[in-house]
């Protein structure tokens, strides 16, 4: 469960910085006359504030920082301090948080006042976003009255999360962990949490309460509990209390519309699905906000890629020739997504079919692919140090099987740069294997050749040179900037392109990439903590322009910045305005660096169309009528439980439950059986283990370091392969016990009843419940020292 892992809580710490405390100076003062002074809190004879003359004496020489709103962020809190549901829609770095510190202190102190429970819940959907909220916001304003506590899944928590919840006023949490909790107390499994216990929850970045995102699923349970309540009260009889909904966005979106009615609908979804009396933003003193908020000048540097590419021409011949070889025809482009998109179900459908040479040749063709669109983004040399790593990794793992079936070493160390003895080296190949081996190794030298010439330097590349060579000389050293690209490696990449050129360095550019910690990509991700580090740097100065991911784009605090620069591709409208709301410096520019005829400028036109659809939709909603407003939000939360209910209906006659036996696994490269469903054992709901002796004689373990990571109760120690040198999982220790454990994706799945054989992305996908790992029974019957 996502609150039972890592390291520590932030319950002690109360960290704010200079810029985080801005909002609060020259701040039109708006404090309620009863706000932090009632007689039972915060003053000298409350229990929680109660202060000594020694710890009066540290504040005096430490003052706290004083809780202030502008009269912009005062207009949009109005209908929340009367206690009513609300999205606040404010730009990004107008402070919209401070709103809703400020939010959540009127409220406890008003429940303290009435002498009745209080107790908020700040909701976000990113794991470094508890952290900063707790420490630069809510924990600096309100530890003086109220225990704060912030909660991820990064957080090793001593007590449970509904022991957190009887102890703290004010939790800041990732929404999974109250969504785990729930889920427990709805199975019964621990004393669990109920919405109930909140009187007041806030949910950050609310526009993801859409559709199956965690957001929304909890709010289903409000809306679904709302509903009874309206039942209960018919009946005269007691209604289970809920608590005040607060949702805070920059932009709540469109969803895709392309007409302005489809708009309205999406905006009205996304206020009903939070339960929303009204969307809120600013009218009255919208000049203040734009004083505030600095809108950035948008400039698009467009690429004529007529270059000669030899190296492009090189994979192309290579592809052909793959092509050819297995006998596929795609219709689409080399080097497009639909390309990409085509290779993955070619190589889906070929290891569902047992075709190894099909699948084989659809997964190198896929990598050719992604080396062009390398190529085509950043510099040649990046791709074809792709090719390289994979085809380097695809030897490694034959050697390894190769030395296994010999029990011979020595042959196999060689490293990969002796080009003259790649093609005599005995790999353990089948007629495919060694086609597409002796393929890249005999260009191999070309390759590298091609890539290394700087006369056929990527257009779009030279684009970005020139803008950044603009931008950070003509501010003089006050330069500060994010660069937004599509993908973690070429974060990775475009950083080393301009750590290494002296150019840049001349001008005063300091580069770092700043990518997601989450395991969802084949790069290395980032930690939380080298995240952190690369942020703090950035807001001193050491760093004074990430390359960043769309990890950057939403919620993180990152300091302003005068130049904002969308490399290559654009997404939705909402990630747009994100993005455009981090160049808040005065005299900023926003820069789109495009290739001509990509579309990509197209969609960035598109997105200012539907941002001014939104601004739209946004004034259409809240200048309904109130009944008629009533209505639609009912029907629609009607229109969302019962989606949500049919969903899982359907989703239950899919899942039969029957003996796991039923199902086989398959390699998906050379179609060996592996084993039989009754095989598997589950360890912490999450790690699918098969610990039978006849397994172990199927695979070798591999050393990998780029694999070997510590968990809270387990850690990985390498990688587990087939003989044919195809992945199958990881080998973790967990309690001391070294267990192989599977990634269903290294499988096909073969079931009994004749079904069709699939391929599986999660384990959670299968319709088969396995039974969990019984500890001592396995040590009792293992034949392990």
């Amino acid at each position: 469960m996502e609150n039972n892992s890592s390291e520590s809580s932030f319950a002690d710490s109360s960290v704010v910085s200079e810029s985080d405390t801005s909002l609060a100076e020259g701040s039109v003062s708006c404090l309620d006359e009863s706000l932090g002074h009632n007689s039972n809190m915060g003053s000298d004879s409350g229990t929680m504030g109660s202060d000594s003359d020694e710890e009066n004496e540290m504040k005096r020489a430490s003052p706290e920082p004083e809780l202030h709103l502008r009269s912009y962020q005062m207009e949009a809190a109005k209908p929340a301090l009367e206690g009513k549901n609300i999205i606040i829609c404010l730009p990004t770095g107008s402070g919209k948080t401070r709103v809703a510190v400020y939010i959540a202190k009127d409220h406890l102190d008003k429940k303290k006042k009435d002498s009745e429970p209080g107790k908020v819940i700040v909701l976000v959907n990113k794991v470094p976003l508890v952290e900063q909220l707790f420490c630069k916001e809510f924990k600096p304003f309100l530890k003086k009255w109220y225990r704060t506590m912030g909660l991820s899944g990064d957080t090793q928590l001593k007590i449970s999360f509904p022991e957190v919840v009887k102890s703290y006023d004010v939790i800041i949490s990732t929404a999974q962990i109250l969504e785990n909790a729930l889920l427990n107390s709805e199975k019964g499994e621990d004393a669990g949490v109920q919405l109930s216990d909140f009187s007041l929850i806030i949910i950050d970045e609310c526009h993801h309460t859409n559709k199956e995102e965690v957001y929304n699923n909890i709010m289903r349970r409000y809306l679904k509990q709302k509903l009874k309540n309206n039942k209960l009260r018919k009946e005269n009889k007691p209604a289970i209390p809920l608590p005040q909904i607060l949702g805070l966005t920059a932009s709540p979106g469109v969803g895709g519309a392309t007409k302005q009615e489809k708009a309205d609908e999406h905006v009205l979804k996304i206020c009903a699905n939070l339960d929303a009396f009204t969307i809120k933003t600013v009218e009255e003193n919208i000049g203040e906000l734009r004083a505030q908020i600095k809108e950035p000048c948008k400039k698009f540097a467009i690429a004529d890629d007529t270059r000669e590419d030899p190296f492009k021409e090189k994979l192309l011949e290579i592809m052909t020739k793959i092509q050819t070889f297995c006998q596929m025809n795609p219709m689409s482009d080399f080097g497009t997504q639909h390309y990409e998109q085509w290779a993955i179900q070619m190589e889906k459908k070929a290891a569902r079919d047992g075709d190894r040479k099909e699948r084989v040749c659809a997964e190198h063709l896929r990598k050719y692919n992604e080396a062009l669109q390398i190529n085509d983004t950043i510099r040649t040399i990046d791709a074809y140090n792709h090719l390289e790593t994979f085809y380097n990794d695809e030897r490694e793992k034959k050697f390894a099987v190769l030395e296994d079936d010999s029990d011979e070493s020595g042959d196999g160390d060689d490293d990969g740069d002796k080009d003259e003895d790649d093609e005599k080296k005995p790999w353990k190949l089948d007629g495919t294997d060694r086609f597409l081996m002796t393929l890249f190794f005999e260009n191999k030298r070309m390759l590298k050749k091609l890539a290394e010439n700087p006369e056929h330097e990527n257009e779009k590349l030279m684009k970005l040179r020139n803008t950044i060579m603009e931008q950070y000389t003509r501010t003089e050293g006050s330069a500060r900037g994010i660069i937004f690209t599509k993908t973690r490696q070429s974060a990775f990449a475009l950083s080393r392109w301009i750590t290494e050129n002296e150019k840049f360095s001349e001008v005063g550019v300091k580069a770092h990439h700043l990518i997601g910690a989450g395991h969802s990509s084949e790069f290395k991700p980032m930690t939380q903590n080298e995240q952190k580090e690369v942020i703090s740097k950035f807001r001193t100065g050491k760093i004074n322009l990430l390359i960043a991911t769309t990890v950057a784009e939403e919620g993180l605090d990152i300091k302003e910045c005068n130049i904002v620069i969308r490399y290559g591709f654009v997404t939705n409208e909402i990630a747009m305005v994100q993005a455009r709301g981090r160049a808040r410096a005065d005299e900023s520019t926003y820069i789109l660096v495009a290739p001509s005829g990509s579309g990509v400028i197209e969609r960035e036109i598109v997105n200012d169309f539907r941002e001014k659809m939104m601004y739209k939709a946004i004034d259409h909603v809240q200048n309904m009528k109130p009944a008629e407003y009533a209505h639609k939000i009912s029907e629609l939360q009607m229109q969302s439980i019962m989606e949500k209910e049919m969903k899982i209906k359907r989703s239950n006659a899919k899942h039969y439950k029957e003996n796991p036996s039923l199902i086989t696994f398959l390699c998906k490269n050379c179609s060996v059986l592996a084993c039989s469903g009754e095989d598997i054992h589950v360890i912490e709901k999450m790690h699918h283990v098969n610990t039978t002796p006849e397994f172990k004689e199927l695979y070798i373990v591999r050393e990998n370091k780029a694999l070997q990571k510590k968990f809270a109760d387990c850690q990985t120690n390498g990688e587990i392969i087939c003989k044919c040198g195809q992945a199958w999982g990881t080998m973790m220790v967990h309690r001391g016990l070294d267990l192989p454990c599977l990634k269903i994706k290294n499988f096909v799945v073969s079931f009994k009843n004749k079904s069709p054989k699939k391929q599986y992305k999660k384990w959670v996908e299968l319709p088969i419940a396995f039974p969990d790992l019984n500890y001592s029974e396995y040590c009792l019957f293992s034949d392990e020292d």
